[in-house]
């Protein structure tokens, strides 16, 4: 009497994880990178993510500027002089505008909007990016490609 061989199954093979279209400016060095079009804040070094978050922006009448930035100033425990709000773990970037942890973001979400700043609602994780980001690291404020 003669046996098959089992049946073998193909691979399962699973789709690609989807990268974070980085800005090419994003690929080299340290980087905050911030993509306008999918709300997403990524630490980069050396081309390699290291973590990434939701993130919310400016509204239409006080934008976030789009571009090419550094970490000038960072204040851990800043309060806004202009409209008198906490502003927890800013890394300021583009004059008043900073990323920086927001109480507001973290309860109502995109109900809202910053007056340019980026906005992070994960505390834990804006307070790590505090402490391993360093004055002189680019942030780059970009909109990806679809």
């Amino acid at each position: 009497m003669t046996t098959k061989p089992p049946a073998t199954k193909p691979p399962v093979t699973k789709p690609p994880v989807k990268q974070a279209q980085l800005d090419e400016r994003c690929t080299t060095g340290r980087a905050i990178c911030i993509d306008k079009r999918t709300d997403k804040l990524y630490w980069v070094i050396d081309g390699n993510v290291q973590y990434s978050t939701a993130v919310r922006f400016g509204s239409a009448e006080t934008p976030t500027r789009e571009g090419a930035f550094s970490i000038n100033f960072k204040s851990r425990d800043h309060v806004s002089t202009l409209y008198h709000t906490p502003m927890p773990f800013a890394m300021f970037f583009s004059g008043g505008q900073a990323v920086h942890y927001s109480a507001d973001f973290a309860a109502r979400g995109y109900a809202g909007a910053s007056h340019g700043c980026v906005n992070v609602r994960d505390k834990a994780l804006v307070q790590n990016l505090f402490n391993e980001s360093r004055v002189g690291d680019k942030v780059i404020v970009y909109r990806s490609a679809k």
